[in-house]
């Protein structure tokens, strides 16, 4: 009963701060909820320093949501194929150097670079943290959370072809971020040492390439039982076994979920807009049943984020941490975008454009995900520090570069031209 009654809680904030921010605020929604959902739990904290018994209890709900699980083992699936799904794959393969590249080689990448530059930082504060906890943090603050970039920077009017180029970016590289995330916190075990190279070289390998392997199968699979009928109810139901039950096999054989959420989507919304057979009804339903599920959850995690205030132990230490942490942060991420990007230019496979590194760095939002993986920090961590720091991080995300990066879009002058789609899916 505790658990129905804390998701009854957060649909019924969810919904009650949706209808506040549409009707008043105006925000976009995930910057709305995520405000209100910070606000009330800041008043909150302040009712429950004066022991009011119902705000107490209030903390106590929340504070039994396992939210790293709820994120990792729920709720991420049936965003990224949510996402996935819409993608314009036809552009995507277009983009496929850069949106690889910035996936494959800028996560790790940005991984190194904030983990040593935290290294320096935490010490410098009086902080200090183990290396390999660093480089832990940096593998779940580098990668771009997909949620996030989706719920906001798709409504920024930005071009399609950058806009695809972050999206499709944010989906592939968290599953990297991820996996870069489980090899070190192995690492980082006790007994550690016994870990070589090969052991994980085969952990990077079983978890992405088994990720890709797995929702490339399901992804065909699933498109070939659509194509086969014509019957919406069906479809739907075949989409939402699909996340469902994928999710289950992946992490019963111990490869990427997240992963191979995205490739399924990918190939289930691509096949399905091939499809002579699908009509468009059940297209139609389809499409819109998961924009659906993608605002529910999208709100629901957002609102959840904003009430991790009211539990996480942060103090003014570590909000000063965090705060000098967002400058490490940005900087490895515009490093990490730029140096791949060059290369690229370079080897005459890609042509980046000046104005598309800015938006790129800026556009790297960090969201929930991020916090559900320091949630995930083992107790022999020094977890507190890492989960205050990736809090301030996100919030700084999702709400300072939020609701800027429409503004740097129309300064940059990369702007969509006046009644062009606005979605990412096919045109």
């Amino acid at each position: 009963m505790d658990l129905y009654n804390a998701f009854s809680l957060l649909l019924v904030l969810a919904a009650a701060f949706a209808y506040l921010n549409h009707r008043f605020l105006k925000l976009p929604p995930a910057i709305g909820l995520m405000v209100l959902g910070l606000v009330a739990s800041l008043a909150l904290v302040g009712l429950a320093r004066l022991g009011v018994t119902p705000v107490l209890d209030l903390a106590h709900v929340v504070g039994k949501i396992d939210f790293s699980a709820l994120v990792m083992q729920v709720m991420l699936g049936f965003l990224l194929f949510a996402g996935a799904i819409h993608v314009d794959t036809r552009r995507l393969g277009r983009l496929r150097w850069s949106v690889g590249t910035l996936a494959l080689l800028g996560t790790p990448l940005s991984t190194g670079l904030v983990g040593g530059a935290m290294y320096w930082l935490l010490s410098w504060l009086g902080l200090p943290t183990s290396l390999v906890y660093c480089l832990l943090f940096g593998a779940l603050i580098s990668p771009t959370d997909p949620v996030a970039v989706l719920s906001i920077l798709t409504k920024a009017n930005i071009e399609k072809d950058l806009e695809i180029k972050i999206v499709g970016e944010s989906l592939f590289n968290d599953g990297v971020g991820v996996v870069l995330f489980v090899v070190l916190l192995e690492m980082a075990q006790p007994g550690s040492q016994t870990v070589t190279i090969g052991h994980t070289l085969r952990i990077f390998t079983q978890e992405a390439l088994g990720g890709v392997a797995l929702g490339t199968a399901l992804g065909l699979g699933a498109a070939w039982l659509l194509r086969s009928i014509n019957n919406y109810q069906v479809e739907v139901l075949i989409t939402l076994a699909l996340v469902a039950g994928g999710t289950a096999l992946a992490h019963c054989l111990h490869t990427s979920g997240p992963l191979a959420m995205v490739m399924a989507g990918l190939l289930v919304g691509h096949f399905s807009r091939l499809s002579p057979v699908c009509s468009d009804e059940s297209q139609d339903y389809v499409n819109k049943f998961w924009e659906l599920v993608d605002e529910v959850l999208n709100a629901v995690l957002f609102v959840l984020v904003g009430l991790q205030a009211l539990v996480l132990p942060i103090t003014g230490r570590i909000i000063g941490a965090g705060v000098a942490a967002i400058g490490v942060v940005l900087a490895a991420r515009l490093l990490s975008v730029w140096l791949p990007l060059v290369g690229l230019g370079r080897s005459g496979l890609f042509t980046p454009s000046q104005r598309s590194v800015p938006i790129l760095t800026w556009g790297g939002l960090r969201g929930g995900l991020s916090v559900a993986l320091a949630l995930s920090l083992p107790t022999s961590a020094p977890r507190e520090l890492l989960v205050g720091i990736t809090y301030v991080i996100v919030v700084f995300s999702i709400i300072g570069q939020g609701l800027t990066i429409e503004p740097l879009v129309r300064w940059l002058g990369v702007s969509r031209p006046a009644g062009a789609p606005t979605t990412t899916g096919s045109e």
